[in-house]
């Protein structure tokens, strides 16, 4: 699972003046991490800004001084990556490829005027659904408004190259117009990509295309009937096809060479194959083969194979994350949403996080759940600090900072996890613009801001390291109770990440990362805490419309945690809410009890998730997590505008290029794009594998 790219709000918007992201040097036998990340002055980290978005640069530190053979291993992985980035804007809508190839061309080949409002405001839309994924917005999930008018729609494309338009078989550009006319611009077709009412039929009214003309109570019996009472390994179905209505009934179509999404899939296989040549060793050719083999037969009982595989490479300088990964876009949590990950280990930075992980068997030992719902025996969590290569499919333009996997319970219990940090991409957010004023406007004293800005780039990469290194590799589900998202459904993965945030905190001021060196003091621990609280309670509230609750698993699990917590101490007076000066804040008066409270939640959701309950985990996240104070949120919203900022962030990527001599790569090199908009058209030219329609 991974940390949210907004999970750690501190590292983007909380966060004044921060300092470089690494940790303080500390006495001796700490672990000091050094800026491995620093670049010359003249780099701009920030690119561009529009609606709601930030876009940034970030740097690949180290990759010159990689052998020739190291990088064209991240080169094949960085075009294996690529290749199927197509994947999950199709997964994401039926309409995004079409809607995409439209916009696109008529970007590059309108000949009307460029200078108009209508005009400017089709060329934001464009870059919403570049960095959406799709015209559904990549958090709120709701389509977006394209503040231009379907009259103008048509406009464009008659101003356009008429050959460049992705028309079906007998189909005119004129009929093409008409069929995305209401998708794009009639607010009521396909509302949602992922409808989380509780009264709605999570897979018939979600936009998504992972179902096709299906209901949830079909689904459920679907699959019911392909579980195996008593299997301790069970295969994650579904986490690779689509389900659709067949001769005899509900079907999948299977994402693999052969399958669905072939065309992009084998670009994919044909990269790997040529990375699987240039391995660094044997465990890593191992697990890349089995990934090809994965793809090539779209075995989930081969996806397993290579998921076991991929936790015993730990000895390789490369990595990579390629499939079909998460399942935060399916409503019910099935179905996984291509992504890919390329990266290339941290040495020095990784002895941070590594001094967590030899320490997983203390903090399960001593987590505040209850003693029947521990491990008694923590397997295998290796953690390391990652310098990105490249991003792609639900990866990107949006990034997470933190990464564990796998996903399935079952392998991380018996053969372990795999946790990192995302170093460079956390290091491009801290030097990119700063805050403008975020933190001073929503903190509440002088104190918390001085507290914030000289430790929340450390109490951000811990909570991040924590959340992935002992959080998600926590806890166990007890005998013969199923997966969570089969007895959690629509509220897992919320829940989850609740339970992974509130490890983090409920050790935070701890004193035992003091003791293993990756701090100093318990300031570090209340910076975050004060951070979490004014995040979870306010700040994230940017991100939603006047009058939207919060239906992002992420969001949701921040106001859950900081909203409980708020209402257990409200006796102690534990967080207070204050008005000053007309404004409302939200500041912590007893760390010490907070800390407390954060524990006995962290009890409740393991036990929860250990017991299968249902009823009390969608109240919690009914009760906590959903609903928004209105005018609270009206507050915020006002507050917000006057800083001019934008409450989402996300990256170009570096480019890859290859030096060819006789036929023969001599050499790898980096360089950056001008523009957001020349990397997206740049990458539909070359990875454009998939029809429009699939």
């Amino acid at each position: 699972m991974k940390m949210n790219r907004l999970g750690a709000l501190a590292l983007i918007l909380v966060i004044g003046t921060l300092m470089a992201c690494q940790a303080p040097k500390g006495d001796e036998g700490s672990v000091e991490v050094a800026d491995t990340t620093a670049v010359e002055d003249v780099f701009e980290y920030y690119a561009e800004q529009f609606a709601d978005v930030k876009i940034l640069r970030y740097t690949i530190p180290g990759f010159e001084e990689l052998d020739l053979r190291t990088k064209k291993l991240c080169y094949y992985l960085y075009e294996a990556a690529h290749s199927g980035r197509e994947m999950i804007m199709d997964q994401n809508y039926k309409h995004n490829l079409a809607i995409r190839r439209t916009l696109e061309n008529v970007i590059l080949t309108y000949s009307g005027d460029k200078e108009s409002d209508q005009y400017k405001a089709f060329e934001i839309y464009l870059k919403r659904i570049w960095f959406s994924n799709g015209i559904h917005h990549h958090y709120a999930t709701k389509k977006m408004d394209p503040g231009f008018s379907s009259e103008y729609f048509a406009e464009l494309v008659a101003g356009s190259d008429q050959v460049g338009f992705p028309v079906g078989e007998g189909q005119s550009v004129d009929q093409l117009v008409e069929q995305l006319t209401p998708v794009i611009f009639d607010p009521s077709v396909d509302a949602k990509r992922v409808n989380k009412d509780p009264n709605a039929d999570p897979i018939a009214e979600s936009a998504n295309n992972f179902y096709d003309g299906v209901t949830l109570d079909q689904v459920k019996e679907f699959y019911a009937a392909m579980k195996v009472e008593g299997d301790e390994t069970p295969i994650s179905y579904g986490l690779n096809s689509q389900v659709v209505i067949g001769e005899t009934g509900l079907e999948e179509r299977v994402w693999k060479v052969g399958g669905m999404y072939t065309a992009a899939i084998e670009k994919v296989v044909y990269w790997l194959k040529l990375a699987s040549g240039v391995t660094e060793n044997a465990d890593q050719k191992k697990a890349l083969d089995l990934l090809i083999e994965y793809y090539e037969t779209g075995d989930l009982k081969k996806f397993d194979e290579y998921c076991i595989a991929w936790v015993a490479d730990t000895g390789s300088r490369v990595d990579v994350v390629n499939g079909f990964i998460e399942v935060y876009g399916d409503a019910i949590g099935y179905r996984g949403a291509y992504e890919s990950v390329v990266s290339i280990k941290d040495l020095e930075a990784t002895k941070r996080i590594k001094a967590i992980s030899d320490e997983a068997q203390w903090f399960e030992d001593n987590s505040s759940i209850m003693d029947e719902h521990k491990k008694d025996t923590v397997v295998g969590i290796s953690a390391k600090v990652i310098t990105v290569v490249t991003e792609s499919g639900d990866a990107s333009p949006s990034t997470p900072i933190g990464i564990n996997l796998p996903n399935a319970n079952w392998i991380r219990s018996t053969y372990g996890s795999k946790s990192v940090n995302l170093g460079n991409i956390v290091y491009a957010y801290n030097q990119s613009k700063k805050s403008g004023g975020m933190l001073e406007e929503f903190a509440f004293s002088e104190e918390e801001i001085e507290r914030t800005k000289k430790y929340a780039a450390l109490a951000g990469d811990l909570h991040t390291d924590m959340h992935e290194v002992i959080g998600h590799a926590s806890g166990k589900i007890n005998e013969g109770i199923g997966s969570p998202k089969e007895t959690l459904p629509g509220y897992s993965s919320c829940l989850e990440e609740a339970r992974a945030d509130l490890v983090a905190l409920y050790y935070l001021l701890n004193p035992k990362l003091i003791e293993i060196g990756v701090m100093e003091t318990t300031d570090v621990g209340k910076a975050e805490y004060d951070s979490y609280i004014r995040n979870g309670m306010m700040q994230q509230l940017v991100r939603l419309d006047l009058g939207d609750n919060l239906e992002e698993a992420h969001m949701r699990n921040r106001q859950l945690v900081a909203s409980w917590a708020f209402e257990q101490g409200a006796k102690d007076t534990v967080i207070e809410r204050v008005v000053k000066d007309g404004k409302t804040y939200f500041t912590i008066r007893d760390y010490d009890k907070l800390q407390v409270i954060f524990g006995e939640l962290l009890k409740e959701i393991q036990r929860i998730k250990s017991e299968g309950d249902f009823e009390a985990g969608k109240n919690l996240v009914e009760n906590y997590g959903v609903q928004v104070d209105k005018e609270l949120h009206a507050e915020v919203l006002e507050r917000f505008e006057k800083l001019n900022l934008a409450p989402y962030s996300g990256f170009i990527n570096p480019i890859l290029t290859p030096e060819m001599k006789d036929g023969e790569i001599v050499e790898i090199k980096v360089s950056h794009p001008e523009s957001f908009s020349s990397q997206m058209l740049d990458y539909a030219k070359q990875y454009s594998f998939l029809p429009s329609y699939n």
